[in-house]
């Protein structure tokens, strides 16, 4: 079986909610069997800004559909210093001073993983907040039929400082290749920052090749930096040269893509109190010498610092991958026997040969498409829900799994590396014994789709799926028979690694950390 990867990256961002409508059964209201979980962003606010707008991130302790999902705001521990409104005007009531209940208008599907985006807030300073306020918020949701729950975050006031980035750049390298790239932080204010951390989202072919004492890591995938003993003045510039290089499987030619986004010290405090609630690590310190940023000649403390224009905190980079290192994607074929009345598990799949890994994550789209026709004789009883019944190109979305159908189109992971199979397990009842009853498996579908099509050996695109096969018959296509990996399998070092940087990215994505929700929507790009 593949990952839930795909799902799970996607219910982060606040958008897996029809999925799993169309999947989940309501709990009983008379016996609550589902417990709902909470999470707010302890959130740093600068005196005489806007404020910030945070949601609730909301989980259940197994994928439901619920109903009147409400979320009660108390913000008394905050009289007189912070006021909450909501972004959505006739979401929300007020019914007693320094409450906000908040009530979602529609079904909202949430799994173990998270669904945020709701009921979203603003969080402002009062006239009368002023640096080194702080209070509790203290947050309650509640729906039909299920459990509640409650979390308490720590808002804090402080400074305004306005970090900026540096503008983006392009490098050029081929596979395997070196490169640097500059590291600029401004301060775009009128107050001192003291001291600042940069967190990276950077896709899969992109490393470093030293590792820093100030910074932490993923294998060779940068995650943070941190300046705290660097002060930057308002008008000035600092920056630091970094180098990269390319993996060796990075697919060619084609583009990587790299972000940074700047925040406070307090932000990121704000930040990793998130991740240490989902058990997430940033990565571990280098062991090379400190990162140093330094002023740069051509430009110009209290309680706590936030930023009150975060849309300018990031900035990226684009990398030209020269050469030519291309994917040959091989499908897998199995070979099955039994007597009439016998459920058969086929195991199928893809495999990657290389030269070089495949990652879509940053648009988002599986590596492929696994097309699947179920052999004469046989019906399909047991599917996974990664696999849509299939009627000419068109895929059933409102029906994942369902037995049956004659064809299906099975979706994998974001990510393939080189040497790594993904398959899928299909149980097939044998209704009639049709000696050599072939169906096929189709990888890299020609179709108005997302996906990889640019396949170095077309040849191996196709593999049989034999029933009852007469001896020596042979699979055809890949020639192999599945060897599937349970849940996608052992991944190489790669695929766990690429995961979790992706994974760092969606997390500023589904937290609102700044401006990054706005700067990744603007840039997201496609990558081969």
């Amino acid at each position: 079986m593949f990952t839930h990867s795909t799902r799970r990256w996607l219910a982060g961002l606040g958008v897996a909610g029809a999925f799993v409508a169309a999947s989940a059964t309501p709990a009983a209201a008379e016996e609550p069997a589902v417990a709902l979980g909470l999470y707010f962003n302890d959130t740093t606010i600068a005196v005489g800004s806007e404020g910030k707008t945070e949601s609730p991130i909301v989980y259940a302790s197994e994928p439901v559909v619920v109903n009147n999902l409400t979320v009660r705001y108390d913000y008394s521990g905050l009289a007189g210093k912070a006021q909450l409104t909501p972004e959505i005007e006739g979401d929300c009531t007020t019914p007693a001073e320094n409450v906000l209940v908040c009530q979602e208008h529609f079904e909202v599907g949430i799994d173990d993983w998270g669904m945020a985006g709701l009921l979203v807030v603003n969080i402002a300073p009062t006239d009368g907040a002023k640096d080194g306020d702080s209070g509790d918020l203290k947050v309650t949701v509640s729906a039909d039929g299920v459990k509640s729950a409650s979390h308490t975050a720590k808002v804090k006031i402080g400074e305004g400082v306005d970090l900026a980035g540096g503008p983006e750049v392009t490098r050029s390298a081929a596979p395997g290749g070196t490169f640097s790239a500059p590291l600029v932080l401004n301060n775009a204010g009128e107050t001192s920052a003291k001291g600042a951390v940069v967190i990276f989202d950077q896709d899969y072919g992109i490393r470093t090749s030293k590792h820093y004492s100030n910074c932490t890591y993923a294998n060779d995938w940068l995650r943070t930096c941190r300046f705290t003993d660097t002060t930057v003045a308002a008008g000035e510039t600092f920056a630091a040269s970094v180098p990269y290089s390319l993996a060796k499987d990075t697919y060619a030619p084609g583009a990587q893509y790299g972000y940074h986004n700047w925040m406070t010290v307090d932000e990121f405090d704000d930040f990793t109190a998130y991740l240490d609630s989902r058990g997430i690590s940033i990565g571990e310190p280098g062991t090379d010498e400190a990162l140093v940023l330094t002023k740069q000649p051509a430009a110009q403390a209290q309680s706590f610092q936030a930023d009150p224009n975060p849309e300018n905190n990031w900035s990226g980079m684009q990398v030209k991958v020269t050469g030519k290192n291309g994917v040959d994607l091989s499908a897998i074929g199995d070979e099955l026997t039994g007597k009439a009345g016998d459920v058969v598990t086929a195991t199928v799949g893809v495999r990657n040969n290389g030269p070089a890994s495949l990652d879509f994550g940053r648009v988002g789209s599986p590596v492929t498409k696994i097309d699947v026709t179920v052999p004469t004789g046989t019906t399909a009883v047991q599917v996974p829900d990664n696999c849509l019944p299939l009627k000419g190109d068109d895929s059933d979305w409102e029906e994942p799994g369902k037995p049956g159908a004659k064809a299906y189109r099975c979706l994998p992971d974001l990510f393939i590396g080189v040497g790594e199979e993904q398959t899928v397990e299909i149980g097939l009842r044998i209704d009639k014994v049709v000696p050599n009853a072939t169906g096929t498996v189709t990888i890299n579908a020609k179709c108005q789709c997302e996906g990889f099509q640019d396949d170095t050996n077309p040849a191996n695109d196709t593999a049989k799926l034999v029933v009852n096969a007469a001896p020596g018959g042979g699979t055809g296509g890949d020639g192999g028979i599945g060897g599937g990996a349970g849940d996608g399998g052992t991944l190489p070092i790669t695929g766990s690694s690429t995961a979790l940087i992706a994974g760092l990215g969606a997390l500023l994505l589904a937290a609102g950390a700044g401006g990054y929700v706005v700067a990744r929507r603007r840039k997201t790009r496609f990558v081969a």
